[in-house]
C-alpha cells in the first residue's frame, strides 16, 4: 500500500516515520510513504503557498494551485472523474471533514493508495475539495494548526491494519473498536474457551500484568483462576462497563447480545 503526503512542512514525517511499528511496516515493504513538499510547485521565487481569502477575513487560505500540481507530478492517480474508489483516494484533511473512525481506518486498508492533504492556515481553497479529493476528513472535533497530525493518525492508525504488520492477525481485533466475535470462534484450535473477547465496537477491557499486587491493589481474582469461559465474560462485562462510562454513544451501534443488555441495565451513571 502506497501513501502520498502533500505537505509544507515534509521533515515533520521524520519523527512518526522512523519509529515503531510504522518503521516496521516501511522496511518491510508493507507500506511505502511518501512526503511531497507543497512549495516545491509553487511559481513565484518567494515558494508561496497561501493568499488573502475573498470577501475578507481573518487568516491566509492554502491555494489550490500548488496543490493540483503536486498531485499531478505523483503519476498514477487518475482523474477524480476516472478514480476508481475501491483502488486509490485523495483525502484533504480538514476540520470540515467527516470524522476519521476505526471503520474508515479498515476502509482505506483495503486500498492500494491513499493520497493525504495536509491543509494548513485558515483553510485550503475549496475548488481542492470539489475538483481533486474524494473526501475530507477530521480526526476530531477540535482545530490543529496544520493536517500533519492528522496526517500521521490516519497513516498508523491504516498501515497497522496491513497483513502482517502486527505481530499477531487477531491483534487489531481484540482491541478497542474491534471487530465482533463469530459464534463458532468462542474457542481455541484444540477446543479450550477463548479468555479474549471481540470488541464488536466496545472499548477494550481492562488489562493487568505482573505484579498481582501493586501498591496494596491485587488484580481481578477472575484473571488468576485459570478459568477461561469466566474470564471472557468477565472481561466483556468490563469493556461495557468501560465503554457505558467513558463513551456511551458507542453503545448505540455496537454488537450486543441480550446478556449484555442485562448487565448495562444494571449499570448507573457516575455523578
Amino acid at each position: 500500500m502506497r501513501f502520498d503526503i502533500l505537505t509544507i512542512f515534509p521533515n515533520f514525517f521524520t519523527g512518526p516515520l522512523d519509529h515503531g511499528i510504522l518503521s516496521r511496516a516501511i522496511a518491510t515493504g508493507a507500506v511505502e510513504v511518501n512526503t511531497h513538499d507543497l512549495r516545491a510547485f509553487t511559481q513565484d521565487r518567494h515558494r508561496t503557498v497561501d493568499d488573502r481569502p475573498f470577501g475578507g477575513g481573518e487568516g491566509m487560505v492554502l491555494k489550490a494551485q500548488p496543490i493540483f500540481e503536486c498531485v499531478e507530478a505523483l503519476g498514477g492517480i487518475d482523474a477524480k472523474m476516472d478514480r476508481d474508489p475501491s483502488r486509490q483516494s485523495v483525502i484533504l484533511l480538514s476540520a470540515q471533514g467527516k470524522r476519521f473512525t476505526q471503520a474508515t481506518a479498515h476502509r482505506l486498508a483495503t486500498l492500494e493508495r491513499v493520497v493525504l492533504i495536509c491543509g494548513r492556515y485558515e483553510g485550503v481553497d475549496e475548488r481542492v475539495s470539489h475538483l481533486l479529493a474524494n473526501e475530507e476528513l477530521s480526526i476530531g472535533d477540535y482545530v490543529l494548526s496544520g493536517g500533519e497530525l492528522a496526517a500521521a493518525v490516519i497513516l498508523d492508525a491504516t498501515a497497522r491494519l496491513l497483513p502482517g504488520v502486527l505481530g499477531h492477525a487477531d491483534s487489531s481485533r481484540y482491541e478497542s473498536f474491534g471487530a465482533g466475535d463469530d459464534p463458532a470462534d468462542s474457542r481455541t484450535a484444540d477446543g479450550v474457551p477463548r479468555s479474549t473477547h471481540g470488541a464488536g465496537g466496545l472499548l477494550d477491557y481492562p488489562h493487568y500484568t505482573r505484579p498481582a499486587e501493586f501498591r496494596g491493589v491485587a488484580i481481578p481474582e477472575v484473571l488468576g483462576g485459570g478459568d477461561h469461559a469466566a474470564i471472557r465474560q468477565w472481561r466483556r462485562r468490563m469493556a461495557l462497563e468501560k465503554t457505558f462510562r467513558n463513551r456511551p454513544d458507542l453503545l448505540f451501534h455496537a454488537a450486543l447480545t441480550d446478556e449484555d443488555r442485562e448487565h448495562l441495565a444494571t449499570l448507573e451513571p457516575e455523578p
